[in-house]
């Protein structure tokens, strides 16, 4: 045990060495004073009822498949665990303040889509999830109308809805190009967000987890959570990850593995999170190779490195989100 303490203590001090070098260094807490009532998010609210919120139709059916026009219809490799691997279980659980899963209407129904966790940054309003969870609604479409909800279960909404703000989404242009399965290696994005409906900001309202990037493959402890589709309570799983080479030509790179039981639809975007200083840190979350892995035993996580900071600062400065190329 003092070994393992040990190791998780330097780990940790390594970590904020590298966030540092990044230029991620933790923001300094701003004014959480609410600026008013957001009408946005008061209409989103008056609409999500808890009886709508329970009823919500996932959009998100089956971790793995992917939800575009390039998803494949069946994969030529499935990775599973491998024989005697031990597979830690899952349970569900009320949530924690700082993860969530996504609400959205259009004109031919209302869902729930994903799981994502709310990072630290200078606006206090960025959530982290998957690219391919998140590609859909960017943009001013039809389906843009989407909000977050922190800690969700049973039907409630504790610390209310965060409209994600009118061309808000941010996933990078080389996922745009490459799709969801050459393009795994950039499954991540962020959704910067509105104000709740009482006016204050999502960070404010729940604090945050701590981006970490380029700090390698091997964790541990990590605490895994995500929402099931159709589920009203997000599962946690506590296992550790380590390093994955894709032996699909057609889903290429390297990827953090994570074993946990249970980790279906909709739990894609969820993050995979290490202690950290007070609080927790983010460094995966489900999705890439396979979109997220294709049994429910066994998840993976694009790697955070170059492209996650750089995607990072474009949704933290405001810059024009990226896009399909035709």
């Amino acid at each position: 045990m003092v070994r393992r303490t040990r190791i998780i203590r330097n780990a940790a001090a390594f970590a904020a060495a590298v966030l540092l070098s990044a230029g991620l260094a933790p923001a300094a807490v701003a004014d959480g004073a609410p600026a008013g009532p957001n009408p946005v998010a008061v209409q989103l609210s008056a609409y999500w009822t808890p009886a709508r919120m329970a009823a919500a139709l996932p959009g998100d059916t089956g971790k793995g498949s992917g939800d575009g026009p390039t998803a494949r219809a069946v994969s030529p490799t499935v990775d599973g665990p491998r024989p005697g691997e031990y597979i830690p279980p899952s349970h569900s659980f009320d949530g924690m303040p700082q993860a969530g899963t996504f609400f959205w209407t259009d004109a031919t129904g209302t869902g729930r889509t994903c799981s994502g966790s709310v990072v630290r940054s200078p606006g206090h309003d960025l959530v982290l999830s998957a690219g391919h969870c998140l590609k859909g609604y960017a943009g001013t479409s039809p389906r843009r109308n989407v909000g977050f909800v922190p800690q969700y279960h049973d039907g409630q909404e504790p610390f209310g809805i965060f409209p994600v703000r009118n061309n808000g989404v941010y996933v990078s242009q080389q996922y745009y190009d490459l799709g969801e399965h050459a393009g795994a290696e950039y499954d991540f994005g962020f959704a910067v967000t509105e104000p709740n409906q009482d006016g204050t900001r999502l960070q404010d309202a729940v604090g945050g987890v701590q981006l970490l990037t380029r700090t390698g493959y091997y964790h541990v402890p990590v605490r895994m959570i995500g929402y099931p589709a159709g589920a009203q309570k997000p599962l946690e799983c506590w296992s550790w990850t380590t390093k994955w080479a894709s032996d699909d030509p057609a889903d290429p790179g390297t990827f953090p593995r994570i074993a946990c039981d249970a980790f279906v639809g909709g739990t894609s975007g969820g993050p995979m999170l290490v202690p950290w200083l007070g609080g927790w840190a983010v460094i995966g979350v489900i999705g890439g190779y396979h979109t997220g892995g294709d049994t429910p035993q066994i998840s993976y996580s694009a790697y955070f490195g170059a492209a996650t900071q750089a995607l990072y600062r474009a949704a933290t400065t405001n810059a024009p989100p990226a896009g399909p190329t035709s």
